[in-house]
């Protein structure tokens, strides 16, 4: 699977692992299975580790996935802290952060996991 998550329950958070080749059927896949996890509480904060991706995605598919988190039902986002080790990553995640800064109560890119997820645990 080119996406997992994993929800920490008690910490109002999803992760959500990109790794090798996404492509954007599977980022649509992965929203509505979020949406219809009933393990999920109704506010999420969001860590969005794109370390193990293969490469970048295009801009068509960076505004695709900003327009479907704006569909999802039922489910208020937090925050969001993006994981993008490399530059192009970083940019691409930038790029999504303009994209989709309306559906969450914060979103920012890190380099490192661990600055994400301290940044998640301090909002």
């Amino acid at each position: 699977m080119p996406i997992t998550y994993e929800i920490e329950a008690r910490r109002g958070r999803v992760v959500t692992t990109c790794a090798g080749n996404v492509t954007l059927r599977d980022v649509m896949a992965h929203f509505a299975a979020l949406q219809r996890d009933p393990r999920r509480p109704g506010r999420l904060d969001v860590l969005l580790d794109w370390t193990e991706l293969a490469a970048a995605p295009g801009a068509p598919q960076v505004q695709a996935a900003a327009d479907r988190v704006a569909l999802v039902e039922d489910l208020v986002f937090g925050a969001c802290a993006i994981v993008a080790p490399t530059d192009v990553l970083f940019g691409v995640a930038r790029m999504f952060e303009a994209l989709a800064r309306g559906q969450f109560a914060a979103i920012q890119t890190f380099r490192k996991r661990a600055d994400a997820e301290a940044w998640l645990d301090e909002f």
